[in-house]
């Protein structure tokens, strides 16, 4: 076995490494860039070699470096995580070279099936079920229009190298496939390097079913059930569960044997995941092979007991794996979400700055459920320009679907961020969606369809608006005895402990009162009484507790003459009033907010890549104005109306911050 290992990653995943190295008694290294000196995971390493600036291709994909470092700790091995050099098959190539091992599958099968193309090729050759499409190179866009056509819409366009939602577009028409290619071409280039694309044709209504495999270098190759990560934006995944609630026993094992058939054949070890794209009708087939472990492995770890890195640190090293198909079992129901730095309430854009503060919810058992956090980041940490913008994983793991999705929701409405947006919100509402809680008609199309404009906050329930209305009265009732017991408090003044209140929340006005103390209270809500029993106390901001039996988190935040509280998939304005003050805030006049709309403001700190009209333009509604880049993806800012262009205020290549003004109209 390995003394000691280098971890040629970063983020969270370079965490999740250290941490099973580390229970198997082995050192490991870590490497870092500028921007990531202070990171968790150098901290939790025990050595780190800094290997250079914070761009990746200055750092994290230089190949030398990362051998460099191993021959100056003395790493036997390195563990690639994902993304980054993780699919390289030069990089495997070198590190044997120099007498380091991979842990990771062998360069001719990260070759044959980390290549989009190629892997195809092999699929249909080992009479894998494909999908239908041109898997060789394309030349320019009229040569990618042609193929579309022949293909039959939609199609999509995939970067052969790619990976994570990168370098791919979904194109309905030729005028899609006209504005998209180049643009596709461009992200790949930028994010792996290759900017060689292929054509496929796009399955309507499809589920997207993935394998999780595990291969030694003995003959032996497993199948560890399924993943549904059907929940995709702009084709990145959101939410992924294991098992999928679509699958049967007899589609699992027939997804499961093309796998390991189309393994074998190409001499695969270590994890890998082989994933699958299925119709309504419960046909399926063969998307790509991803040559290394996935972010969503922790899914599968949890209805199998297995710990996928170890696994793939025993295999490198050499020995053979210690179970076989008929011992992989399937305990129960995960869901991974992934908590991501961007506001959803914005079109998801991506959000960097400072964690001034980061609290996640408690790992560990909650009821009948586990909670699990992976993570990269402590607070204080900042979310950086040049990598993924992830801030962690929350994993729950329960007997049944039901009882996972309840316990994501639990915990998610105890996550504490500040300091940037984040997609909390969102995850929420996933949860609380009765089609995603039903599962039999999820597909890739979920999100698009529904929230088709965009998302702003999660529906509020009965039993939300109550819990809201009854902690913001306990909250208010805290503070008011507090206040009473401030030495020089004038008698008469301010607000009577227990008396009469307005809770404003969503246009309504709701009538509350409170009695009690301690920890414990009464809280009359519109005519029903509820029991609440919290230690909250003035400064905290997140609120735990009971609240009419129910475990309920939520947070609550001074905004105003108000606060802000946030649960359940959306923030919400809250005041708490006397009878009177609530009287008289009806004939308060609303803030109306200036109107922005003559200008096209960029919507994320980002690289200008193009402009695309020029001062003096008559523009249509949808047209394509400019595009700007951040985190790598490029993004098409369009005309939300029609009218002419007055005046252009950036130009490709210029860095703009949120909401600069990138042109503006003069009708």
């Amino acid at each position: 076995m390995f003394k000691k290992i280098l971890i040629a990653n970063r983020g969270e995943i370079a965490c999740r490494v250290i941490r099973s190295a580390r229970a198997m008694g082995i050192a490991t290294v870590a490497v870092y860039s500028d921007a990531d000196a202070t990171a968790l995971h150098v901290r939790m390493a025990d050595e780190a070699v800094h290997i250079g600036a914070s761009p990746a291709a200055e750092s994290y994909l230089v190949a030398d470096k990362i051998i460099a470092a191993c021959k100056a700790t003395g790493a036997e091995a390195v563990h690639p995580g994902y993304g980054f050099l993780s699919e390289r098959a030069s990089f495997v190539e070198a590190l044997s070279a120099a007498g380091i091992a991979f842990i990771g599958p062998p360069a001719p099968a990260i070759a044959a099936m980390g290549d989009k193309i190629e892997s195809k090729r092999r699929a249909k050759a080992a009479g894998v079920s494909v999908v239908p499409g041109f898997v060789g190179e394309i030349d320019g866009t009229e040569h990618a229009v042609e193929i579309a056509a022949g293909v039959g819409y939609p199609v999509m366009m995939k970067a052969s190298a790619g990976g994570g939602g990168k370098g791919m577009r979904l194109a309905w028409n030729e005028a899609d496939v006209r504005e998209g290619f180049e643009s596709v071409k461009r992200e790949a280039l930028a994010s792996f390097g290759d900017d060689r694309v292929f054509i496929e044709k796009f399955v309507e209504q499809p589920r997207h079913i993935e394998i999780q495999l595990i291969g030694d270098s003995h003959g032996n190759v497993i199948y560890l059930n399924e993943r549904d990560c059907s929940i995709q934006r702009r084709h990145q995944k959101v939410v992924e569960e294991a098992p999928s609630p679509f699958v049967t026993p007899e589609m699992r094992r027939a997804m499961g044997e093309q796998a390991v058939a189309l393994a074998k054949i190409v001499g695969y070890t270590s994890a890998g995941t082989v994933e699958f794209i299925a119709g309504a009708d419960r046909s399926f087939y063969f998307l790509e092979m991803n040559t290394r472990l996935q972010v969503e492995h922790p899914v599968t770890e949890c209805i199998t007991g297995l710990d996928l890195v170890e696994l793939m640190i025993r295999v490198a090293a050499g020995e053979a794996l210690p179970f076989t198909q008929d011992d992989v079992k399937l305990d129960g129901w995960a869901i991974e979400t992934r908590v991501y730095a961007e506001d959803p309430y914005r079109g998801f854009l991506p959000s960097i700055g400072r964690l001034s503060s980061y609290v996640p919810p408690e790992e560990g058992r909650d009821g009948m459920a586990r909670v699990r956090i992976d993570t990269g980041v402590t607070e204080g940490a900042e979310i950086s320009m040049f990598y993924d913008p992830m801030i962690s994983k929350l994993i729950t793991h329960a007997p049944t679907r039901a009882q996972a999705i309840k316990a994501q929701a639990d915990a998610l409405d105890r996550y504490l961020i500040r300091g940037i947006s984040h997609n909390i919100d969102f995850l929420s509402a996933i949860m609380a969606h009765a089609r995603f809680q039903a599962g039999d008609n999820v597909t890739t199309g979920f999100i698009a369809e529904e929230y088709p404009d965009g998302f702003v906050g999660a529906p509020v329930d009965a039993g939300t608006r109550t819990a809201i209305a009854a902690a913001a009265g306990v909250v208010r009732a805290i503070e008011a005895e507090r206040a009473q017991l401030i030495d020089g408090q004038l008698s008469g003044h301010g607000a009577e402990y227990g008396e009469e209140w307005v809770v404003e929340l969503g246009g309504e006005q709701i009538p509350v009162s409170v009695s009690g103390d301690g920890s414990r209270y009464e809280v009359e809500v519109g005519g029903d009484v509820i029991g609440v029993a919290t230690d909250w106390r003035i400064g905290s901001v997140l609120f735990e507790g009971e609240i009419g039996g129910e475990a309920r988190s939520m947070t609550i935040e001074k905004a105003g003459s108000g606060m802000k509280v946030t649960t359940r998939g959306a923030a919400h304005r809250v005041r708490v009033l006397t009878p009177r003050a609530a009287e008289l805030a009806n004939f308060m006049i609303a803030k109306v907010a200036p109107d922005m709309s003559r200008f096209l403001l960029c919507p994320m700190p980002g690289l200008v890549v193009s402009v695309a009209v020029a001062e003096g333009d008559k523009v249509e509604a949808g047209q394509q104005l400019a595009t700007v880049e951040a985190m790598k993806m490029e993004n098409i800012l369009r005309a939300e109306k029609s009218g002419t262009i007055g005046k252009v205020h950036a130009a490709a290549g210029d860095s703009l911050a949120v909401d600069a003004i990138i042109l503006e109209f003069a009708s």
